[in-house]
């Protein structure tokens, strides 16, 4: 557990995708992946992605929508969706394709890079988040493509 949850009043933040993350805080995000990865994930946690729009870093968002599209060769009734607590760090708004910070974020002592919805960089308009290091991040529930919930169930995180 990170001390932040240990204390005393601690709330489990939604934070709607298109509001900027503050530094430092742990927010619920999600990410989509297949059923045959999540006891690798669980057991050993997050391997970075080597490569991607923002870079090296694991790929989550605030937006569970975004997350249920991945991965994306993979049938449905094999895709599970992850619910996340990600202690974002300090954060680096990447709000356009050729950013000059785009693809290192990390090297100017960023934690997290954060794509804005509707800014251009992703095309199904939607919030991205790319974390530098796994360690951020907890699974706090495994939600399976038969009980992914709607929208509505999460009227706070949108």
């Amino acid at each position: 557990m990170w001390a932040e949850e240990d204390a005393s009043g601690f709330i489990e933040a939604c934070l709607k995708s298109y509001e900027a993350p503050k530094d430092g805080k742990i927010y619920v995000m999600y990410h989509g992946t297949s059923i045959v990865n999540v006891d690798a994930i669980q057991r050993n946690g997050f391997c970075q992605s080597p490569k991607g729009m923002l870079g090296r870093g694991v790929y989550v968002s605030r937006d569970i929508q975004k997350a249920c599209r991945y991965p994306l060769d993979v049938p449905d009734c094999q895709k599970v969706v992850l619910k996340l607590r990600v202690n974002v760090g300090k954060v680096k708004k990447i709000d356009y394709q050729g950013h000059p910070w785009q693809k290192t974020w990390h090297d100017h002592g960023y934690d997290t890079a954060w794509c804005p919805p509707r800014c251009g960089m992703v095309p199904s308009g939607l919030e991205e988040d790319c974390v530098w290091d796994p360690r951020r991040i907890k699974v706090v529930q495994v939600i399976h493509q038969s009980a992914q919930p709607s929208p509505l169930y999460f009227p706070d995180c949108y």
